[in-house]
């Protein structure tokens, strides 16, 4: 099991942008296709973004592309994900996650990040 814990979170304005990572450690990270996953209040934790074992493989959440980034960096056993043009008056919690497809891999969820853009 990957123990992974999340950062980077916080209130931006409309608009803005935020740099999220993933802090992976256990079991050898580089091994895992990754993924990240949000959580709005009130509703179901969604697929964001999926990045491959090696980092060459992306794609992106219909609702996300072309304003979000998803990277890796193994040498760091660390994801990340930049995040642009936030809307405004959004809020949810990000997590990152082992991924198979769009689906979650490990059972077992960090403490996630908040991000809450202003409206």
């Amino acid at each position: 099991q990957v123990q992974l814990a999340e950062s980077g979170g916080g209130l931006v304005q409309a608009g803005g942008s935020l740099r999220l990572s993933c802090a992976g450690s256990g079991r050898t990270f580089s091994n895992y296709n990754m993924g990240w996953f949000r959580q709005a209040p009130g509703e179901e934790r969604e697929f964001v973004a999926f990045v491959s074992e090696s980092g060459v493989v992306t794609y992106y959440a219909d609702s996300v592309k072309g304003r979000f980034t998803i990277s890796r960096d193994n040498a760091k056993n660390t994801v990340y994900l930049q995040v642009n043009s936030l809307r405004p008056g959004k809020s949810a919690i990000y997590y990152c996650n082992g991924a198979n497809g769009r689906a979650e891999i490990f059972a077992s969820w960090g403490r996630g990040t908040q991000v809450t853009s202003s409206s």
